[in-house]
């Protein structure tokens, strides 16, 4: 279970902070906001009711707190007291954000009043406590109790951040050269505090940097068996190994967050919720007006699935008739038919097991080939408090090791689960040691395939050729090979020191002798789908009409090659091309008949427009339809050429079926409808093909066109010429169910 947490951002709203310092084009305000919205949008997206905050506002036009009386504490409001927060909190938040216009304030009284509402919260409950002060360091302070101030922040083991517009950070490499007297006083006494709190300060530049760093979610290990591993059958033999053991998932595949489906309602009122699973979705609990709540101000409303079951019944209205999930029944496919299972008969397919782990057989290393692995990685170890099971657990393992061999062992997770086999492998870290394991397949899981051998070709009468124009050449393969080795991403990073591989050899970019380390490390290799749609969100979330802002460099880094290691492997690249004798792609085109692509000639001369006649050809010979067909479509200027070169080749194709002796035709027949059907989709015509088709298929059934063409029509169908819908073409009037039923019949 994650820990509870109370953290009180501190935000200094004072007028000194809607100044644009730096160069920057944003307000100091505006700019630390950044990290402010990041970290509370990153809480309230944890939906935790124990991740609470709280948000108090520095130099305010108003007062508004507990101690309101005494003069220290003027100027100081609290916007939102420490709660669970939701997104109308968040949206109210930022409608009281704003820069105001006085210069009043101590931020040390701030602090106090963080304090005391941390206290008042948590009481004596275990809590990670945490005070975040953003501020520019303009203002006075009061430092007469900055002491006692020290002294209950330790006591209550509270984290204190401060974090300043533009404040000197020797570590971070930043110092504001023309800095006011005033705001350099103040930084030297908050500084001071943080130091002697062990809290943090910094400059907010590093935090905002740093924002697009990824953040890891913790996860509470949670086992998936936690049983005995046995070697034999302790219960009939006593020399049979039984250890206690626990298994944990080693890798999980994180995914990002799903999107729900919802509708806009222009008639949700401030008090009504719409029933939903997300806590966002929540009535204006806070009595908030106006725009507080997510119903009003986005008036969306969660979108109920409903399902209905349907049967073909040619006496029920439409054909089809209603049923209900009760009077459904299960079936295993057996052919064409559905073999129906009772209820009864289910336990037949449901293997009656037990909880179980056991090793039935070992491997060596060498005879355990990468593919096999099925499955995420899980780790075995043994119980935790079971001193015995630790020994014979760190037996099993380094008897493993040295061997070298894999164990494999069938795994019942859970009572009636089905049984899977996993490889064993043991794993010797520092602090512990345990089993890895992995799904293998059975026998059924295995594909095996064959594919042509890439080192040679084989001819039809068997011959072996290691020359020839479909194998690369001495020359090109190890051109390849060069060029590969000169893209190393192993040797390419910088070490502990800092060493850059390049720096120290601008010239000799090759050169590498000291400490070179791997580019892309695993540590360092984020998923951007799941980032980047979390990002997305979070700015969403506070920003509603302003642009995402584009994602974060540690996102997009590893999605190209480095610049220096793209430049150092040019050369070996040319000298690639070169022997794969490379040549450029003309490139296509857009033509003037219905936007078809054409290629465009490098030299600029087409050849075929020269020779092409004048006239564009008027005629389709039966002897070669196909070719002269689609030369007159990409000549003509007429549309009704269109019209005019389909219905040729229309006639064509019923003169072969006509003159066909049994099925000697059909083979072009149905290269020429091919043709035709894939001509008039690209011509956007597909009606001249569905008319054509209906007319077809009744003159192949009445024998308009010889007689016993039903196996022709059987090859129509088994080729799926059917009619063009609207999926293939939007101009098409043709759906589905008509396509679908036109074919089965």
């Amino acid at each position: 279970m994650a820990d509870k947490e109370a953290t009180v951002y501190i935000v200094d709203v004072g007028r000194s902070m809607g100044r644009k310092n730096q160069g920057r084009y944003q307000s100091d305000l505006e700019w630390a906001m950044l990290y402010v919205w990041d970290k509370i949008t990153s809480t309230v997206a944890t939906d935790r009711k124990t991740a609470t905050l709280g948000v108090i506002a520095l130099r305010t036009f108003e007062t508004v707190n507990e101690l309101a009386e005494e003069e220290s504490f003027a100027h100081i409001s609290v916007l939102q007291d420490i709660k669970q927060t939701l997104l109308p909190d968040l949206q109210h938040l930022r409608r009281l954000i704003r820069v105001s216009k006085f210069d009043d304030g101590d931020a040390i009284s701030a602090i106090v009043l963080a304090i005391q509402a941390i206290t008042k919260y948590c009481k004596k409950l275990k809590y990670r406590r945490k005070i975040v002060l953003i501020t520019n360091g303009q203002g006075s302070l009061d430092t007469d109790d900055i002491s006692e101030i020290t002294s209950k922040i330790k006591e209550d083991n509270i984290e204190l951040v401060i974090l300043g517009v533009d404040f000197d950070d020797a570590e971070y490499g930043f110092k504001e050269e023309i800095k006011d007297s005033q705001k350099a006083k103040n930084e030297a006494v908050l500084k001071s505090l943080a130091d002697s709190c062990d809290g943090v300060f910094g400059t907010i530049a590093q935090a905002i940097e740093e924002l697009g760093m990824p953040r890891l979610k913790t996860t509470r290990p949670v086992n998936s068996y936690k049983g005995q591993l046995t070697l034999g059958d302790p219960e009939q033999y006593a020399t049979a190994m039984s250890i206690d053991v626990e298994r944990y998932p080693r890798t999980v595949i994180r995914r990002p967050a799903s999107a729900s489906q919802y509708v806009h309602r222009a008639d949700l009122s401030n008090r009504r919720a719409s029933i939903s699973s997300s806590t966002t979705i929540l009535p204006d609990i806070d009595g908030l007006e106006g725009e507080s709540s997510v119903l009003s101000t986005n008036g969306l409303a969660a979108v109920r699935n409903a399902r209905s079951y349907q049967v073909e019944d040619d006496t029920a209205p439409g054909g089809k008739r209603d049923v209900t999930r009760d009077e459904l029944a299960k079936g295993y496919e057996y052919g064409r038919t559905a073999v129906h299972i009772s209820e009864s008969d289910e336990s037949i397919a449901n293997l009656e097991t037990t909880a179980v782990l056991e090793i039935v057989g070992f491997i060596p290393w060498s005879n355990y080939d990468r593919y096999m692995s099925m499955s995420t990685s899980n780790v075995i170890i043994a119980q935790k408090t079971n001193s015995k099971a630790i020994i014979a657990m760190s037996s099993l393992v380094h008897a493993l090791m040295e061997l070298e061999d894999f164990a494999i062992g069938r795994l019942v997770p859970k009572a009636n689960k089905q049984p899977v086999l996993v490889l064993l492998a043991p794993s010797i870290e520092v602090d512990y040691e345990c089993l890895l394991d992995v799904q293998i397949p059975f026998a059924e899981d295995v594909r095996s395939y064959k594919f042509a051998p890439l080192d040679r070709v084989v001819t039809v009468s068997g011959k072996i050729l290691k020359e020839h124009r479909n194998l690369p050449t001495e020359e090109l393969g190890a051109a390849m090979s060069d060029y590969v080795d000169s893209l190393d991403l192993s040797t390419f990073g910088k070490d502990d020191d800092g060493f850059d591989p390049f720096a120290s050899f601008p010239r000799l970019v090759l050169i590498r002798t000291r400490n070179p380390v791997e580019y892309m490390q695993m540590t360092d290799t984020f998923s951007s789908v799941l980032h980047r749609i979390d990002q997305a969100v979070r700015w969403r979330a506070v920003h509603p009409e302003e642009p995402i802002p584009p994602p974060y460099d540690i996102l997009t880094k590893f999605s190209k090659i480095p610049d220096e290691l793209e430049a150092s492997s040019k050369s070996k690249l040319m000298k690639l091309m070169e022997a794969a004798d490379v040549k450029k792609v003309p490139p296509k085109l857009r033509s003037r008949k219905r936007q078809r692509d054409r290629v465009a000639p490098l030299s600029g001369l087409d050849v075929s427009a020269l020779l092409a006649t004048s006239r564009s050809t008027s005629k389709i010979s039966p002897d070669n339809p196909i070719p002269e067909f689609r030369q007159m479509l990409e000549t003509t200027e007429d549309p009704n050429g269109i019209v005019d070169a389909a219905s040729q080749l229309i006639g064509i194709i019923e003169k072969h079926i006509k003159d066909s002796f049994g099925d000697s035709n059909y083979e072009r027949v149905i290269a020429e409808m091919t043709a035709l059907r894939e001509e008039m989709i690209e011509m956007e015509e597909p009606g001249l093909w569905n008319d054509w088709l209906k007319k077809l298929k009744e003159n192949l059934r009445g024998d308009g066109l010889g007689a016993g063409r039903d196996e022709l029509w059987w090859r129509i169908r088994k080729e799926k010429l059917g009619l063009v819908i609207k999926s293939e073409m939007q101009v098409s009037d043709i759906g589905n169910d008509e396509a679908r039923q036109f074919l089965s019949r």
